[in-house]
């Protein structure tokens, strides 16, 4: 029998603790090898708290050098130390005391990145979720809230940069060859909260003039001779401070703000209060080694972070079964920021995508949980796309519900009435209910029940009557531990759209609800009639995805294609053409298991053709709508008994169908679309780039040759155009010289920089090809992958497992035999990478029979080790359960 793998945390367990820390004071005398911790502990006794409580403070590895109670030396029969937990069995009595507790640390040998670690040299820290107990015994749980003050001691000449939150107290000389920097916070925050970076870095600085007047001391750290990479970091953070302040009213509340880069990192951020860590990856960027995805990614991180700062930091999670409090809805915050920075209509399409490829299939597995869990073994593995994305949708839904001037008016009180605190996703529902008057009773279900909703649609005008019915029916499948589900309030954004493409006007409605351009689907089965309508109407619903939900529309492919021709919701004519792409993409994955031939609709093939050119349309629009659905998209939609290769086989089809039927008008849009102007990294040079990259892969596929793709990677001037060329290159023509060579060019002329030769790694391992397992395992003898490295592991193994179909599927299971490999390798030193690393096997239960009983074989190997890490037993068990 396998042995427990670890305690199961229940929301209905919570309690509050029998003692606060008010304040800590830490004093950190740094050297690689042994790192000496002091942390002194004022505790309280929680009002009504029994006298006689013991006192438990968790560690994690800790070696205890020394304890003391109101400065005595404790007595070994007073307490119990271990490596994971310190035991004070007999409190003083009095109601406030104080603990002094010396650690010894070896960051040196820290390779799980928890904690206090080093990466290349520079003393680092990361606490969440429960990383501050690998420094010093502590309550380490969100809802103990501290003032920190930080001493930092280190050699002056290897460490001459001291940061911790905060600001700046104190700084000076000990003796001839080391320093201290004193840093005091005075917020009140959790300990997963904590910062300390130390080491030799070079430094952007910058000012920025808060709303009230006060002048804020910016600065971001990265390796020396880098900071010319940290500039649009820079501008993204001021531009994020101003917007924060005008759309939330949130002004920032320290004196300085930092942002640290290192490169090796298991997170893209971490928002610790006025000193940010980031990986390397989501700050350093110019046009020579970053693409515009790139860029986009660091604006929008940039300001995910800052915005963590009310929502996360000043108001935090009481418990981390709160996690969507601090995530989704930053996450929300921080998509509304970058679509005002660019392009709402893109960047609305953009969210959804990533919404479809890892949440809906997160929804559907062994893997699935409410935005808020009830229960959890191991807190790291609930980082998850529930959280983080469908928590940002329903904070979105509750904008859609309310309306705009309400829901700022929820945020307002929210921010009012909890300032300082730890609260519950019920705080924060129950501050919209008490500013709009409403009962959000209901719509909550959205938090407390897993699964993505269905929405059956189906409807009919009636010319005689001059009316048009909508019939509406939803329902929630069953996940793990919830076989039933409770009917939930579903926000649908609709029009009806008339023979010109604008919405027609209607008299009157009956039935469901209806506001504002809104159906509230409260029941299981709704019927919506509007009268007055005197022309048969085409319905558009679920505008803007206003509900993640999965649709089940009964229409005509005429009516989708006059959506994809005509909508003026630029989602739905993105969506009406995406669904029929994803229909003719599943009926040509049929014919090629039958053994056919796919072939597909004229009219479909000239809509995308049709649409490349409308340039009525932004390029950036465009560029979306000409990229098919994923393999892994069109496998979700199937189900179940998936042949990814019979996938993608169809796709490849219909790419090439697509390319000839376009390829004299695609040559003169590609040509027209070269920018002879100055690189920037804006939302016009960036869409006008990403269309020409769209129609780059058409033309080398029109033209069965890479030519084309060739031509632009020996021309290319900025990293967007080169990456793109290449992999156009390693996908469809991975066998010729030019792609050989092209790999070989870029490797010798990136070989040094590792963010670059990130994404050299990424592209070999998105090849669809049967020799792609094989490449694999001879690019990790690279003298430049380290399975130490988070980032190397991520664009390596992770892109392999998470977004090569056809690969990571091989029919022989070697895909599946190659990650688990890697898996078990990793977990020895970091079983966070590990674990994540191991949610490709996720949808195993889809596969056809051959491909899951491999995949299924491999898991239990991997779930009957008895040395398992929890972090990666507890996603390997949820996997086969």
């Amino acid at each position: 029998m396998r042995r427990d793998s670890g305690q199961i945390f229940r929301l209905e367990d919570y309690r509050p603790s029998d003692y606060l820390i008010p304040e800590v004071a830490l004093t950190f005398r740094l050297a690689p090898d042994e790192t000496i911790v002091t942390a002194v502990l004022t505790v309280e006794r929680r009002d009504g708290a029994p006298a006689d409580s013991p006192l438990v403070l968790d560690g994690d590895g800790l070696v205890l050098a020394a304890f003391s109670v109101d400065g005595r030396k404790a007595q070994a029969d007073g307490f119990e130390a271990s490596p994971d937990k310190l035991t004070l069995a007999r409190p003083p009595r009095a109601q406030r005391f104080t603990l002094t507790i010396e650690t010894r640390l070896q960051p040196s040998r820290n390779k799980a990145l928890m904690g206090l670690y080093v990466s290349n040299g520079v003393f680092c820290t990361q606490c969440e979720a429960e990383g501050f107990r690998r420094i010093t015994y502590f309550l380490d749980r969100p809802d103990i809230l501290s003032v920190y003050t930080v001493r930092i001691e280190a050699a002056r000449a290897e460490v001459p940069l001291l940061l911790s939150n905060g600001n700046p107290v104190e700084s000076g000389l000990i003796g001839e060859d080391r320093h201290f920097a004193v840093w005091h916070d005075p917020h009140p925050k959790p300990s997963y909260l904590f910062a300390l970076v130390a080491g030799d870095l070079g430094a952007v600085k910058d000012t920025f003039t808060t709303a009230s007047g006060r002048t804020v001391d910016l600065a971001i750290y990265v390796e020396h001779g880098k900071e010319p990479r940290a500039t649009y970091a820079m501008d993204a953070l001021k531009r994020s401070m101003r917007w924060d302040e005008e759309r939330f009213g949130r002004e920032y509340d320290l004196d300085v703000f930092n942002i640290v880069a290192v490169s090796d990192f298991n997170m893209g951020a971490m928002e610790n209060k006025g000193l940010n860590v980031f990986n390397d990856k989501y700050v350093l960027a110019d046009e020579d080694t970053a693409t515009d995805l790139d860029f986009a990614n660091i604006e929008a991180i940039i300001a995910h972070e800052y915005f963590h700062n009310w929502t996360g930091n000043r108001i935090t999670c009481r418990d981390w079964f709160q996690l969507c409090l601090k995530e989704g809805l930053t996450v929300f915050r921080d998509h509304e920021f970058s679509a005002d920075q660019r392009s709402r209509a893109v960047k609305r399409i953009s969210e959804v995508r990533t919404l479809r490829a890892h949440q809906f299939p997160e929804d559907q597995g062994p893997l699935a949980h409410p935005v808020r869990p009830r229960r959890y073994r191991e807190i790291n593995n609930f980082y998850t796309a529930t959280v983080y994305e469908k928590g940002s949708e329903v904070v979105r839904m509750i904008r859609t519900v309310l309306g705009a001037e309400a829901f700022r008016a929820g945020m307002d009180l929210y921010f009012e009435r909890h300032d300082g605190q730890a609260v519950t996703i019920e705080d924060f529902v129950k501050a919209f209910e008490d500013a709009a008057g409403r009962d959000l009773s209901q719509f909550a279900l959205w938090y407390h029940q897993a699964g993505t909703p269905n929405v059956a649609v189906a409807w009919r005008y009636d010319a005689a009557e001059r009316s048009f019915t909508v019939e509406i029916e939803q329902s929630v499948p069953p996940t793990p531990s919830e076989s039933r589900k409770r009917l939930m309030h579903i926000p649908l954004a609709f029009g009806l759209v008339g023979a010109d493409g604008a919405d027609i006007r209607y008299a009157d409605v009956e039935g469901a609800a209806v506001e504002n351009g809104v159906i509230h689907v409260r029941k299981r089965h709704h019927t919506v009639r509007f009268t007055g309508v005197d022309a048969r109407p085409v319905l558009s619903i679920n505008r803007g995805f206003s509900a993640p939900v999965t649709l089940s529309i009964e229409s005509r492919p005429q009516d989708r294609l006059f959506l994809a021709r005509h909508d003026s919701d630029p989602f739905s004519r993105w969506q009406a053409l995406n669904t029929l792409f994803t229909d003719a993409l599943i009926a040509a994955t049929r014919k090629l298991r039958g053994g056919g031939q796919p072939d597909f609709p004229d009219d479909l093939v000239s809509a995308a053709a049709e649409l490349a050119g409308d340039d009525a349309l932004e390029p950036a629009f465009r560029a979306l709508a000409l990229t098919l659905p994923g393999e892994a998209d069109v496998a979700r939609e199937i189900g179940e008994n998936i042949d990814p290769d019979a996938i993608y086989g169809a796709r490849s089809a219909l790419l090439t169908a697509i390319a000839r039927a376009g390829r004299d008008g695609f040559e003169g849009l590609y040509a027209g679309l070269r920018d002879n102007a100055p690189f920037s990294p804006d939302a016009e040079g960036a869409g006008r780039r990403a269309m020409r990259n769209a129609l780059l892969e058409y033309l080398a596929l029109a033209q069965g040759e890479p030519a084309p793709a060739k031509r632009q990677f020996d021309d290319a001037d900025n990293m967007t155009d080169r990456a793109a060329a290449l992999t156009v290159l390693a996908h469809h023509f991975h066998d010729t010289e030019d792609s050989r060579q092209a790999l070989a060019r870029f490797e010798e002329q990136y070989r040094e920089n590792p963010l670059v030769l990130d994404k050299w790694f990424q592209i070999q391992a998105t090849v669809p090809s049967p020799d792609t397992v094989a490449l694999i395992r001879q690019l990790m003898d690279h003298p430049h992958f380290s399975l130490t490295n988070p980032n190397r592991v991520r664009a390596l193994i992770g892109t392999f497992a998470m977004a090569n179909q056809t690969a990571f599927h091989a029919a022989d299971g070697s895909g599946y035999r190659l990650v688990a490999d890697i898996v078990m390798a990793l977990e020895k030193h970091n079983p966070q990478v590990a674990a994540r690393l191991a949610t490709a096997f996720r949808s195993w239960r889809s596969l056809e029979g051959g491909r899951r009983e491999k995949a299924r074989q491999i898991l239990q190997e991997m779930a009957q080790r008895e040395d398992l890490s929890r972090d990666l037993a507890d996603i390997v068990e949820r996997t086969l359960a």
